[in-house]
Parts: C-alpha cells; sequence; structure tokens
C-alpha cells in the first residue's frame, strides 16, 4: 500500500509542480539565461573586432597613443571578468559586467571621433569595413540588452506573483538583477541643439527696418 502510495505521488507530482508555477518558471529562468548568452556573444563579438581596428588605426594615426591605450586597457579590463550565464544570478558581477563594458564603449566611442580628424584613415577600405561591422555589433547589443531586461521583468514578475511565489520560495528561486541605466548624468543633460547656421539662412532685417511684431509709427500727415 505504502510503495502504492508513493508511486501515486510521483505521478502526480508533474501536475502539483505545473500547477503551482513550477515548469513556468523553469521557462523563465532559461529564457532570462537564453537571453544573457546572446548579449555576451554579442560583447565577445566586439571584443574580436578591436584589435584589427586598433591597427588599421594605427596605421595612420599613430600619435593618438592615448586613445588607442585607452581602448586597449579598456578590452583588457572586460576579458579579466569571468562572464557567464550565471551573471543573470549575481547582482555585484553583473554590476562589475556593465561597467566594464560601458568604459570599453567609451573608450570606442573616443576612438571613432579622432578618426574624423584623418581623412584618409576614413576612406581606407579596412578601416571603413571594421566601421561597418562595429556598428552593426553594437546594434545586436542593443538588441540583445533590450530583449534581456524584458525577460528578467517578466521572470521577476512571474516569480512575485500567487501562487507561483510559493514554489519559487521553496525552490530557492530569487528575483533576478537587471541592466542599469548607463550614463544617467547624460540622459539628465537636455540635448544640444546647433544654432551656428541659422544667422546664414537666416539673417537679421537691417536696422532701418521695423521688426514685425512692432507697430509701424502712425502717420501723421
Amino acid at each position: 500500500m505504502r510503495r502504492i502510495r508513493i508511486l501515486l505521488v510521483l505521478a502526480l507530482m508533474p501536475l502539483l509542480l505545473g500547477g503551482c508555477g513550477y515548469n513556468k518558471i523553469q521557462g523563465a529562468d532559461e529564457d532570462v539565461k537564453a537571453q544573457m548568452s546572446e548579449i555576451l556573444n554579442q560583447y565577445q563579438r566586439r571584443a574580436d573586432l578591436i584589435p584589427s581596428l586598433i591597427r588599421a588605426v594605427t596605421g595612420y594615426a599613430l600619435q593618438e597613443q592615448e586613445v588607442l591605450l585607452g581602448v586597449t586597457e579598456a578590452r583588457a579590463k572586460v576579458g579579466s571578468i569571468q562572464a557567464t550565464p550565471e551573471l543573470v544570478n549575481d547582482a555585484a558581477a553583473l554590476a562589475k559586467f556593465q561597467a566594464a563594458q560601458g568604459e570599453l564603449s567609451s573608450a570606442l566611442s573616443r576612438l571613432l571621433v579622432v578618426t574624423e580628424n584623418y581623412p584618409t584613415l576614413k576612406s581606407d577600405e579596412r578601416f571603413r569595413d571594421l566601421q561597418v561591422q562595429l556598428e552593426g555589433t553594437e546594434n545586436r547589443i542593443a538588441v540583445a540588452r533590450n530583449r534581456y531586461v524584458q525577460s528578467v521583468q517578466a521572470y521577476n514578475v512571474l516569480i512575485r506573483e500567487f501562487p507561483v511565489n510559493l514554489t519559487a520560495k521553496m525552490f530557492g528561486y530569487a528575483v533576478k538583477p537587471n541592466f542599469t541605466v548607463e550614463n544617467p548624468d547624460a540622459l539628465a543633460k537636455p540635448p544640444v541643439v546647433d544654432f551656428s547656421g541659422l544667422s546664414s539662412r537666416h539673417p537679421k532685417p537691417p536696422a532701418s527696418e521695423p521688426a514685425k511684431n512692432e507697430a509701424l509709427p502712425a502717420n501723421n500727415d
């Protein structure tokens, strides 16, 4: 009889766990890990492009050592972090990873700004190809990060819902950390608008002409 009861419990276990959201938690957890894996793949793709980019720029702008060194050091810092899909469960490690990637993004931005001063470099076919690849990778990173954020949000909402929250607590599933906004200070600043060209397109009226909004002097004749 006891054996029959055990077999019955084992047979009903999938139904019991499914009804309490266990299967949904598993699916959501795997989706978060998959989205993180895609982020890591795209960041690695970017890191792999950097040595060739550095060589291309060095051939035309060797004097930009400070900028080139900044990119190299930022890439090395990223490489020193043990980045795995398990970052989704470690808030401190995820924050460190994001900070390092942010520094590398800033260093690359500075490098691309510097290249604007070298027309010969910009016309180099190899450099143009690398720049296109880098821009495409940055776009894929942005898409992957957005999907990860949405996946984590869905997971965190799920494990807070009743009765799924009871199942999550029973099996040790906790809220996962998410990416934070990069450069929040920059977001708080108003956009810079360039009015330098407006004066040539819309010259001021001569001093002798009255402004449109000014009333003309009354004619006393």
